[in-house]
């Protein structure tokens, strides 16, 4: 049943396209208003299901001669607190604190597009070896690469947004940690995988849209 919270944490599937409307234009209010007043926003009346915990990934893409490039990207892989409250510190820590960049200012916001992934909680892959390729669906999982103090991790989008097979989304996610391409291949290699909605503004303080990532790549790459 859609809005029904089970096991401490909210399942992306449980979302209404509204929630993600709403988890945007969140994300969107956190940096605005922090850039105006230093101040971090508190949370508005919200439906249960938002303020169960949740995991989510904030991307700020910035719209440069009709492209869209990346400004920051912050996210959590653990539920550690409500779902909506997580928003706000995934999209202030992508848009201060992600080290890649320089923090966004004021007079950028009107060229910013907001996204907000919500995340499921990421399962080990089964399969050893060179079989780990047929449980990864490109369009659907993300996937996380741990070994020793190393760990990588790579949104659903990402392969769609490069139009990489499976094998190539492997390789991508273990150099992300600072691995070997091939570290996949390992059996001494955590490989696990998640899924996540995807909401987006379509330009800066757009139309918020549901991101169908199985569809954009079938269109984009095959």
């Amino acid at each position: 049943m859609v809005g029904a919270v089970a096991g401490g944490y909210v399942e992306p599937s449980q979302l209404r396209l509204e929630d993600g409307i709403t988890l945007v234009r969140l994300a969107r209010k956190a940096v605005e208003e922090y850039l105006r007043s230093r101040r971090v926003i508190e949370l508005p009346e919200l439906e249960e299901r938002l303020l169960a915990k949740g995991m989510t990934f904030t991307t700020i893409r910035k719209v440069l001669g009709g492209d869209l490039v990346l400004r920051g990207c912050i996210g959590y892989l653990v539920p550690v607190e409500p779902l909506a409250r997580n928003v706000i510190t995934t999209a202030l820590a992508a848009a201060f604190e992600d080290p890649r960049f320089e923090p966004v200012s004021l007079e950028e916001l009107d060229q910013l597009v907001f996204e907000v992934s919500v995340l499921s909680v990421p399962q080990d892959i089964g399969a050893r070896g060179r079989e780990r390729v047929r449980e990864v669906r490109v369009g659907q999982d993300g996937l996380v690469v741990e070994y020793r103090v190393y760990k990588g991790v790579l949104l659903p989008e990402v392969p769609v947004e490069y139009c990489w097979d499976a094998e190539t989304f492997l390789s991508e996610t273990c150099i992300k940690a600072g691995l070997d391409p091939d570290c996949w291949l390992s059996d001494k290699v955590r490989v696990k995988k998640f899924n996540a909605r995807v909401f987006r503004e379509m330009t800066p303080r757009g139309e918020v849209v549901e991101v169908n990532l199985a569809e954009e790549y079938s269109r984009r790459c095959l």
